[in-house]
C-alpha cells in the first residue's frame, strides 16, 4: 500500500530521475511534496494573434496549416517551421523550431500534422515582418471544445519553479509531483500517468476528495477553521499546480501556519516535559547569604536588569524541576555576575556548579574573575585562610591543556560530591569528568556548544541540575521565540554605570589617507598605555582559518552553490516577495571577490609601517597551542606586546580592560553580529574606545548597507534585525536555526513573526485542554517528527 512514507524510488521507474531527487533530498512521498516551489509564474494571458504584443508571454488556440523541414545552413541540424492560423480568425504566425537531432523534428512534423488543432504559450517576436513564436510549450487538443478550452487553461495558470539543478529540472520535478498527487489520488501507476500521451487531452483534474484519504490534516479542524486556513490535501493540490496566484498565496499561508503550528507545539511540548524531571531545589538562608555577600562586595551597582535577572533564577531554582532560562545580554552588559550569583545559590544549597566555556582563554578569564571576585585564598582542596564565607568555596579550573597531575586533581574534587565551582571547557564532557552532586550548569556562549554536549553534563549528576544558557551574540526576539522557545528568556540591555559608547568608524581599504590616520591613532592610543586589536579572517594566505572560532566564509560561497543547482527553469520569473529568501549579497553573484587579508600578512606589514616602528606586535590563531595562547594573552595584557593581529578567536572572552582600539580587515565579510561581538572586546576598561571597521565592499552594495547598520547602532538587537533582514536568517543564525537543514521549510523568522506568535498562542490553548495530545493523533505525530529531525537544534531533550 502507497503512504506518505513510502520511498519515492520504489513508485518511480525513472531511477535516474528518483536519484536526482535523492541528490535534493526527496526520499519519501512525503518528501516530494514538501519540496515547495519558492516561486510562482504569473499567470499568461489568452490573447489571439492579432493582440500579440512583442516578447510578451500569450496563449492561445490555433490550426496547423502547413509544415516546412530545412536544413540549416551554418551549422548541422535542422530547422522546423510550422505555419499556424489562429483558431478563432485568419490571423497567422510561425513557429519554430530548432534540433541537431532528425528525430526530434521529425517527431515534432508526426504531431503537429495539418489541420490538428493545438494550444501555444510562448512570446512573440518578428522575423523578415512575420509573427513567429520559437520553441513555444504546444499541447495538441482535439476538435472537442472542452479539450480546447482545458487545454487553454492548463498552460495559462501560474507555473511553480523549483530549486533544481544540471540533473533534473523544475520541469521535471513539477511533473514527478503532480504524478504522486494522482498516484495518491486515483491509485493508479505513476509512470502510466506521467507517459499519457498529450494527443489524449490533458490529465483529468486531481480529486482533493480522494487525497484526504492519504493526506489527512494534521492541525485540528477547529486551528483550521478558526483561521481560514486550507486542508492539508488541498494546500498540496494549490501549492503544487495552483489554479490561481491567489490560491498559490492561500496554500503558501496554510501550509506556512502548519509549520508554525507544530514548531511551537513541540516546544511547548519539550519546555512542559522538563517540569516532569526531578531536580534538587537550590534554596536556603546559606544560599541567600552567599548571594548578598558577593553582592554588597561589588565595587558597583548592579543594573535593573541584571537585578531582574537574579530574581528570575532564584524564583527558578527554587523549583523541584530544573530551570531552563536563556540569558541574552549585551557584550559588556554584566552576565558574568548574574551567573557567579547563580552558581552560588547552588554551592549554598550544598551542591556543585559547571560554567563551560567554548576556549581555554575564556575559561582560565573566569576562573580568575571567580577567584578574585570571591577573594579566594583557597587551594583547589579546600583548605583556606580567609575568614569570609565566599572565600571557603572551592574553585577548579579544568581544561584539556592542563598538566595531566593538575588534571587528575581537579577531578578528584568534582568527583568527590562536594560543593565547589568548576570552570572548565570541552573536558567537562568527558568521560572522567564526574559531579554526582551537580546541582547548575552555565553555558556560555551557548551557539558554541551541541545540545548532545548539554545532556551529558545532565547525566553527570543523579538529579537534572539547572541550566542557565548565556549568549552575547545578538538574536532577534522573534527568533529566540523560535528556536529557543523551550526556553524563559532574559535581556540584558543596560550597560553598567562609567562605559562609554564606542566610537565607530567604517574605511574603504582604497582611502590610503584615512588608513594612514587610523595607524596614526592606533600608535598614539598605544603610547598612551592603552591595547589595540587587529583581527583578520585568515592565518595565512593558503589556508583558511578553519581553526579559528567562526571565521567568515565569502558571503558567495553558499549563494553561488544555490545559484549553481539552478537550472534555466528557475530563472526570469518575477518573485512573490514574501516567499522568496533574499540572496546574502548582491554582488556576490556578479563578480569575484577579492582574498581575504591574512593574519601574517598583515602583522608582517604593520611591521614594516612607521607609525610602529620600536613597538612589538604578538600573533594569535586557532592554530596556536594552548601554552602559546596563554603567553601571547599575558604578553598583550602587560602590555609586552601591546597590538596583537588575531583571528576572530578573540571573538569572546577577551576582558583586557587596557584595551580600547579594534581594527577589523574584510569587515564587509563578516555577520554583523560578529562584528558586535568583536567590537565589545574593547571599551571594557571605562576609557574612551575606538572601533575601525576596514571594507572593500562597493558602494551601494548589500555590504556595504550592513556597515553602515553597525556603524550607527549599538544596540545588539537592533544589529541582529537588520542583519536577518539584509542577509537572511540562515546567514545569521546557521541554517541549522533557520530552516536550512531542520524540518522548516516556509517558515521565515523575520516575515513570519506574527504567524509564529498567533501559532504559539493558539497552542498554548491547546496543550491546556490537551497535554499529551491524546485527542490529535496527527498532530502529535507531526510533533513527534518534528522533534526527530531538530534534535540536534532542539536546546531540551
Amino acid at each position: 500500500m502507497v503512504m506518505l512514507d513510502t520511498a519515492v524510488s520504489a513508485v518511480l521507474s525513472n531511477k535516474r530521475r528518483a536519484n536526482a531527487l535523492k541528490a535534493l533530498g526527496v526520499v519519501t512521498l512525503q518528501d516530494a511534496l514538501t519540496y515547495y516551489p519558492f516561486r510562482v509564474t504569473d499567470p499568461v494571458p489568452i490573447r489571439h494573434l492579432r493582440e500579440a504584443k512583442l516578447d510578451q508571454s500569450m496563449a492561445f488556440g490555433a490550426t496547423v496549416r502547413a509544415i516546412r523541414i530545412m536544413p540549416m545552413a551554418q551549422r548541422r541540424g535542422h530547422r522546423l517551421e510550422v505555419i499556424i492560423e489562429d483558431i478563432s480568425d485568419s490571423s497567422t504566425a510561425s513557429l519554430i523550431f530548432f534540433s541537431y537531432k532528425k528525430y526530434f523534428v521529425d517527431w515534432m512534423s508526426t504531431r503537429l500534422k495539418v489541420g490538428t488543432d493545438i494550444v501555444v504559450q510562448g512570446s512573440p517576436t518578428y522575423y523578415n515582418d512575420r509573427l513567429q513564436f520559437t520553441h513555444p510549450e504546444i499541447q495538441v487538443v482535439g476538435e472537442d471544445c472542452a479539450n480546447l478550452e482545458s487545454g487553454l487553461a492548463s498552460v495559462s495558470r501560474p507555473r511553480p519553479i523549483y530549486h533544481a539543478n544540471s540533473r533534473i529540472s523544475s520541469q521535471h520535478i513539477h511533473e514527478t509531483i503532480l504524478g504522486i498527487l494522482r498516484m495518491l489520488a486515483s491509485h493508479e501507476a505513476i509512470d502510466s500517468l506521467q507517459t499519457k500521451d498529450p494527443e489524449e487531452g490533458p490529465l483529468a483534474v486531481i480529486p482533493v476528495e480522494e487525497l484526504t484519504a492519504k493526506i489527512p490534516d494534521i492541525l485540528p479542524d477547529t486551528i483550521i477553521e478558526g483561521n481560514a486556513l486550507l486542508h492539508r490535501a488541498q494546500a498540496f493540490l494549490s501549492i503544487h499546480e495552483p489554479d490561481s496566484v491567489p490560491a498559490f498565496k492561500a496554500a503558501l499561508a496554510t501550509l506556512r501556519f502548519e509549520e508554525a503550528f507544530v514548531s511551537q507545539t513541540a516546544l511547548l511540548r519539550t519546555k512542559s516535559d522538563a517540569k516532569l524531571t526531578p531536580a534538587l531545589p537550590c534554596i536556603g538562608e546559606q544560599s541567600d547569604a552567599f548571594v548578598q555577600e558577593f553582592i554588597a562586595s561589588l565595587p558597583f551597582e548592579l543594573t535593573n536588569g541584571q537585578r531582574e535577572v537574579m530574581t528570575d533564577i532564584r524564583d527558578d531554582m527554587a523549583h523541584p524541576y530544573p530551570m531552563q532560562r536563556l540569558l541574552q545580554g549585551e557584550v559588556g552588559s554584566g552576565k558574568t555576575i548574574v551567573s557567579i550569583a547563580a552558581m552560588l545559590r547552588a554551592v549554598g544549597a550544598d551542591q556543585q556548579a559547571v560554567l563551560v566555556a567554548p576556549t581555554q582563554i575564556l575559561a582560565e578569564q573566569h576562573y580568575q574573575t571567580l577567584k578574585r571576585m570571591l577573594s579566594q585564598n583557597a587551594d583547589e582542596s579546600g583548605s583556606t585562610s580567609a575568614d569570609t564565607p565566599l572565600s571557603s568555596i572551592p574553585v577548579v579550573l579544568l581544561t584539556g591543556g592542563m598538566r595531566l597531575a593538575e588534571r587528575r586533581k581537579a577531578l578528584a574534587v568534582a568527583s568527590s560530591g562536594k560543593p565547589c565551582m568548576v570552570v572548565a571547557t570541552h573536558a567537562a564532557f568527558s568521560k572522567t569528568f564526574q559531579a554526582p552532586n551537580l546541582g547548575l550548569v552555565v553555558i556560555d556562549e551557548q551557539h558554541r556548544f551541541g545540545v548532545e554536549q548539554r545532556n551529558v553534563l545532565r547525566n553527570k549528576s543523579e538529579h537534572a541540575p539547572h541550566l542557565l544558557v548565556m549568549t552575547a551574540t545578538p538574536i532577534p526576539r522573534t527568533a529566540a521565540l523560535t528556536w529557543f522557545g523551550d526556553l524563559d528568556l532574559s535581556w540584558l540591555t543596560e550597560l553598567p554605570g562609567g562605559r562609554k559608547p564606542i566610537r565607530t568608524t567604517v574605511i574603504e581599504e582604497s582611502n590610503a589617507s584615512m588608513m594612514a590616520k587610523m595607524f596614526v591613532h592606533v600608535r598614539q592610543r598605544v603610547d598612551a598605555g592603552e591595547r589595540a586589536y587587529i583581527v583578520c579572517p585568515r592565518i595565512d594566505e593558503e589556508n583558511s582559518d578553519a581553526d579559528a572560532a567562526q571565521g567568515p566564509s565569502s558571503p558567495t560561497s553558499k549563494d553561488s552553490q544555490r545559484h549553481s543547482q539552478r537550472s534555466e527553469d528557475d530563472l526570469g520569473f518575477d518573485d512573490f516577495d514574501e516567499f522568496t529568501v533574499a540572496d546574502a549579497d548582491d554582488e556576490a553573484s556578479s563578480q569575484a571577490l577579492p582574498p581575504l587579508h591574512s593574519v601574517t600578512t598583515i602583522a608582517s606589514r604593520l611591521a614594516g609601517l612607521p607609525q610602529f616602528a620600536g613597538l612589538r606586535i604578538t600573533t594569535l590563531t586557532g592554530r596556536d597551542d594552548d601554552e602559546t595562547k596563554t603567553r601571547v594573552m599575558q604578553d598583550f595584557s602587560s602590555g609586552k606586546a601591546p597590538i596583537i593581529v588575531a583571528t576572530t578567536v578573540v571573538e569572546v572572552g577577551m576582558d583586557v580592560p587596557q584595551a580600547t582600539c579594534i581594527v577589523v580587515f574584510d569587515a564587509d565579510r563578516f555577520g554583523l553580529s560578529q562584528l558586535h561581538q568583536l567590537r565589545g572586546r574593547v571599551g571594557r576598561g571605562g576609557k574612551q574606545s575606538w572601533a575601525f571597521f576596514v571594507s572593500r565592499a562597493q558602494p551601494e552594495s548589500i555590504a556595504a548597507q550592513r556597515l553602515d547598520v553597525i556603524r550607527d547602532s549599538t544596540d545588539g538587537a537592533e544589529i541582529a534585525q537588520a542583519d536577518m533582514e539584509l542577509r537572511g536568517a540562515g546567514d545569521v543564525l546557521g541554517d541549522a536555526q533557520s530552516g536550512g537543514q531542520s524540518s522548516l521549510k516556509l517558515l521565515r523568522v523575520i516575515t513570519d513573526a506574527k504567524i509564529i506568535a498567533q501559532a504559539r498562542s493558539q497552542a498554548e490553548e491547546l496543550l491546556e485542554s490537551d497535554p499529551q495530545l491524546t485527542h490529535q493523533v496527527q498532530l502529535a505525530g507531526a510533533v513527534l517528527d518534528f522533534m526527530r529531525g531538530n534534535e540536534r537544534f532542539l536546546t531540551s531533550t
